[in-house]
């Protein structure tokens, strides 16, 4: 028991010592938000857009709401 009490303080003092983990990640993290987070209206507007379009191709005719969508994702620093 004494060598167990002996190597305690030691378990003690290095679990002190472990560095903090770095904050700056987490700020960064914090400022941007989640690309699933924003524009969510826009991002509605396409898929049903592009779900419901009777065009054979209809990425071309929903071309405005995409690019209302794409504009909005920059806005917030993603890029599509």
């Amino acid at each position: 028991m004494a060598s167990q009490s002996a190597s305690m303080p030691s378990i003690s003092s290095s679990i002190q010592s472990t560095p903090v983990v770095n904050n700056t990640s987490s700020n960064t993290a914090a400022s941007k938000p989640k690309p699933c987070c924003v524009c969510k209206d826009e991002k509605s507007k396409r898929d049903e857009c592009m779900l419901f379009s009777k065009a054979a191709d209809p990425a071309s005719d929903c071309k405005s709401t995409i690019d209302q969508y794409r504009s909005c994702m920059a806005g917030f620093g993603f890029q599509i």
